[in-house]
């Protein structure tokens, strides 16, 4: 494989290439799907180290989902990719309506070499928008209110994070995955929503407070989730969360290790953690880490 001489091997994190400067993403086979705070994608193959595609996420000009968590959930009976999720986050903070805790699902769609997309559902945590479960401060006070999402595949349930000020601890909700059909159709966006009460948390557990919540993904009841800058005040880290065990079991320090830009990737394929920085450079690691 190809090295370069300065990011060749940086703590057990081998270099491959340089892609997108852009927010969260994920891979399918050989396919990485990078995608931006405007819900543009860029696609790369991670063979031949080139991109292959770009296409822009539907409806992403009333919606602009900013993409800081993106992962696939279930397989289903389509036969393609698994539906897409992915977050608004903060790209509505100076709204009326921020649009904390709300998730965009899509079905991506392929012919030959190109891709389009299509917004199938919207699902809104129903208690995000007041202090209580979600936020933990008044008049909008926490900094990042917004939340992101990961799928677990294997147990079929939905994690909600949040940053909590007050307590200093980053909360996650499970809840069972939305059926991509189900939902009360929202005529704006002509597709179904589903609202999630506090009824229907499964579970609902704090750990170590995340300085700043960048891309994350989840494997075998593992959540890893990206944080931090590009600054050792806030340095870029990797927390390991235990969704079984209900707490943090692992957190990997990539300001010392080296990998010093804000990270922006996470995710898992055949084995390997591959993350990105945000300024395109990616890098793999054999699990564990």
């Amino acid at each position: 494989m190809e090295k370069t001489a300065d990011t060749s091997d940086i703590g057990g994190f081998e270099y491959l290439f340089e892609a997108s400067r852009f927010q969260d993403g994920v891979i399918c086979g050989d396919e990485m799907f990078n995608f931006d705070a405007s819900g543009r994608c860029e696609v790369y193959s991670l063979s031949k180290k080139s991109k292959t595609a770009s296409f822009t996420l539907d409806k992403a000009d009333i919606i602009v989902p900013h993409c800081n968590s993106v992962c696939f959930g279930r397989p289903d009976a389509s036969g393609g990719y698994p539906p897409l999720y992915a977050n608004i986050y903060n790209n509505r903070a100076k709204m009326p309506d921020r649009m904390e805790g709300v998730c965009c699902v899509y079905r991506l769609i392929k012919d030959k070499e190109s891709f389009s997309s299509r917004l199938i559902q919207m699902i809104r945590v129903g208690f995000a928008s007041s202090p209580g479960l979600w936020m933990s401060l008044p008049d909008k006070g926490d900094v990042r209110p917004y939340g992101n999402f990961v799928i677990d595949a294997d147990s079929g349930r939905l994690y909600a994070f949040v940053m909590r000020d007050r307590e200093k601890v980053t909360r996650f909700f499970a809840f069972d995955l939305p059926d991509p059909g189900s939902g009360v159709v929202d005529e704006r966006y002509g597709v179904p929503v589903v609202t999630l009460g506090e009824d229907m948390i499964l579970d609902m557990f704090d750990v170590p407070y995340s300085n700043y919540l960048q891309g994350a993904c989840c494997r075998g009841r593992i959540i890893y989730s990206l944080e931090g800058f590009e600054s050792e005040e806030v340095p870029p880290a990797i927390r390991i969360i235990d969704t079984t065990k209900r707490e943090q079991t692992g957190l990997i320090d990539l300001w010392g290790t080296g990998l010093r830009n804000e990270p922006e990737f996470i995710d898992i394929s055949d084995g390997n953690l591959y993350y990105r920085d945000g300024r395109g450079k990616l890098f793999s690691h054999p699990l564990p880490l």
